[in-house]
């Protein structure tokens, strides 16, 4: 039988907590580990043109990056409220809140793109980098905005199919766009065989290629002879039912996520202002720390989706329960991979021989900080991108991201890089701060939660739908 005809719930198989916890966040953190690796891949390929074009390109990553996670929230939104009709068994649920989520997304991603494209000189004006790092990053940025359409129809298809039991499907497209956009990426940097010689910019339409291949391999997935989903508008009585949670869900999400990426950005500027070889050590130690922090981002999507699971079904005590799990399983993938991250600092002279030993020794030290501090970034990732959107605390996220970074981090990062003889290392001491100030704002707010009102709440707006 179809899942189109079976409930959602049937094609879930029962297993142990914690092979249920592994079978959504192996896949999904997998999945992102190899999409940072390509980063890096890019990266390296990238640094043979030397530190100007590695800063230039995180540069304009660091904008461009502020959209897709912007829209990218209605992915997260999406996952919670399809993990909900799953485990309320409800496949006319699951079709309609999926085709009303692609739908505001390919429209809204349709509307920026153009706007960004035309303002991106301006905009990168903003950050007082070098003139030479600017002009690079410029067409860059143009280009790669391009991928934000395919790009965010990619991550809502991603986060309904790891809800409805399927996280392997988006990390066998991952792994195969991996492979086509590396491939790519050195094709069109230097201009191997057919491909033309475009430099810098060659990696980002390598970018643009993959991410449109990898949103028609997930829909040929959904929609194809498996059967998962089908394109169906919710019925005329209950399309505000469906719209108005996806909404209410995701518009605190992408805010929240709008304001840590801006931060980034900010981040960015400062170490432009530090000087251009502090602007390029940033970005090796941030694509290095994401593919070690995204080991553990399949346990924001765990968390996710079995909540949701559990509170679509009414289950208080199941959700705090899987709460519970999650946390544990986040405190070892922190140390784990913070270990293996501060261990990755002897691999710098190896991988970024053209950086300059000026670069590669700030970015080895900013390893080993951003290293101590990765237990407590997992721990954020959990709270602030699983458990409280997923209960529907979309302040509380909001109230951690702002004062994390506008209150503590950023004016530290001005203060002590700028300002005091620490310079790029007063940079990197103020994203842990940030990170601490986070955690802190974050637990509060995990500790109000009133788990059985939750699911009762959730079991009201079910009956209220149903009729």
């Amino acid at each position: 039988m179809s899942a189109i005809t079976a409930s959602p719930s049937e094609s879930i198989q029962v297993r142990s907590p914690g092979r249920e916890i592994a079978a959504i966040a192996v896949p999904v953190s997998l999945e992102m580990v190899l999409q940072l690796v390509l980063t890096f891949v890019n990266q390296i390929i990238v640094g043979t043109l030397g530190a100007a074009a590695v800063a230039a390109v995180g540069l304009a990553g660091s904008v461009s990056f502020m959209f897709f996670v912007g829209l990218g929230a209605l992915g997260s939104g999406t996952s919670i409220l399809v993990a909900r009709r799953a485990g309320a068994n409800d496949q006319a649920g699951v079709n309609g809140t999926l085709t009303v989520a692609l739908g505001v997304s390919l429209l809204l991603a349709g509307v920026l793109t153009a706007p960004v494209v035309l303002g991106a000189g301006g905009v990168l004006a903003l950050a007082g980098a070098a003139a030479d790092v600017t002009a690079r990053a410029v067409p860059y940025m143009q280009v790669i905005m391009l991928a934000l359409v395919p790009g965010v129809y990619g991550w809502i298809l991603s986060g309904a199919l790891r809800s409805l039991g399927h996280a392997r499907t988006p990390m066998v497209a991952t792994m195969l766009t991996v492979v086509i956009e590396s491939l790519l990426a050195w094709g069109l940097v230097f201009g191997a065989g057919p491909l033309p010689e475009l430099g810098v910019v060659g990696a980002a339409w390598a970018v643009v290629i993959a991410q449109i291949l990898k949103a028609a391999l997930l829909t040929f997935q959904m929609y194809g002879p498996r059967r998962l989903a089908a394109v169906a508008l919710p019925a005329p009585g209950t399309r505000r039912a469906v719209a108005g949670p996806l909404l209410t869900l995701s518009a605190p999400i992408a805010l929240t996520e709008m304001l840590w990426s801006f931060g980034g950005f900010l981040y960015a500027a400062v170490f432009a202002r530090v000087g251009t070889e502090a602007l390029a050590a940033s970005q090796i130690v941030g694509t290095l720390e994401g593919i070690f922090v995204v080991g553990s981002f399949g346990l924001m999507s765990a968390a996710t989706v079995l909540i949701g699971r559990a509170l679509g079904a009414g289950d208080g005590s199941g959700a705090q329960a899987w709460f519970g799990r999650v946390s544990r399983a986040g405190l070892v993938s922190g140390l784990g991979f913070g270990l293996l991250f501060a261990l990755s600092a002897l691999l710098l002279p190896l991988l970024f021989p053209a950086v300059g030993e000026a670069v590669r020794s700030m970015a080895m030290g900013g390893v080993l900080l951003m290293a101590a501090s990765q237990a407590v970034k997992v721990r954020n990732m959990i709270l602030g991108g699983g458990v409280l959107p997923g209960t529907g605390d979309g302040k509380g996220v909001i109230l951690g991201d702002v004062v994390g970074s506008f209150v503590v981090g950023l004016p530290l990062a001005i203060l002590l890089g700028l300002h005091t003889p620490l310079g790029v290392w007063g940079v990197f001491l103020a994203r842990v701060l940030d990170e601490v100030a986070k955690v802190v704002i974050f637990e509060w707010r995990r500790r109000r939660l009133n788990w059985d009102a939750l699911a009762e709440a959730q079991r009201g707006r079910e009956t209220t739908a149903a009729h």
